[in-house]
């Protein structure tokens, strides 16, 4: 075999062994299961820190999709078709039992892993849909997004996930197709969102308006 098609296999298989184990699961019992020797596994990743980085990257990182945020800030398309398309393929790219069940592990664990994908899902996504609310809102888009609109966000992006982990972790069957909950969630976060987002971002400037109006000019 070659060392690139070696190094997939090992790759591959740790990435169902880590699922089904957790990242407390030993290399031995991993090269076990491929068949290989311990020493041979380490001659392509050198050691088991490596290894997990390396499936960080495969499942978390090589599943995302740049182009999904040049879709979600496309203002010719209405935002609730952007939404529903994004969560749509997200879903496809990432809701799967390994992806859902590695991320599981990684929290509980405390290996770091799901806390890189979250300043990523902050930074890359939140952020920007944020932004695109606010122009949805009519809310003007002057300032940096506060914490409070990530967290405002976060019941929409949340509240699918959920669904992957009742699914996948609680097995609990589906009565409603996916798309169909997509559809539901988002016309329901948008549909809250025109009374309250506006009324959020009021509220979360009016310390600075103050502030600002009451600072004292400094001596020249």
């Amino acid at each position: 075999m070659r060392a690139a098609e070696r190094q997939q296999q090992i790759l591959h298989g740790a990435i169902r062994y880590f699922s089904e184990k957790g990242f407390a699961g030993h290399t031995r019992e991993l090269s076990q299961r491929l068949g290989i020797t311990q020493p041979l596994l380490y001659r392509y990743f050198k050691s088991k820190q490596d290894l997990i980085d390396q499936v960080y990257l495969h499942v978390f990182m090589g599943r995302w999709q740049p182009q999904w945020i040049a879709l979600l800030r496309d203002r010719s398309i209405p935002l609730a078709d952007r939404l529903v398309r994004f969560y749509r393929e997200y879903a496809r790219a990432t809701y799967q039992p390994e992806w859902i069940r590695i991320y599981m592990f990684a929290g509980l664990e405390s290996s770091g892993l799901n806390r890189r994908y979250l300043q990523l899902i902050k930074k890359d996504l939140l952020a920007p849909c944020c932004q695109e609310l606010r122009h949805y809102c009519g809310v003007p888009d002057d300032t940096p997004v506060s914490e409070q609109e990530i967290e405002f966000y976060w019941t929409l992006h949340d509240g699918l996930f959920y669904t992957a982990i009742r699914e996948t972790i609680y097995q609990s069957p589906m009565e409603v197709s996916f798309d169909d909950k997509v559809r539901y969630a988002v016309a329901n976060f948008l549909a809250g969102a025109r009374t309250v987002y506006p009324r959020l971002v009021r509220e979360e400037r009016e310390p600075q308006t103050r502030a600002g109006k009451t600072r004292r000019p400094a001596p020249a």
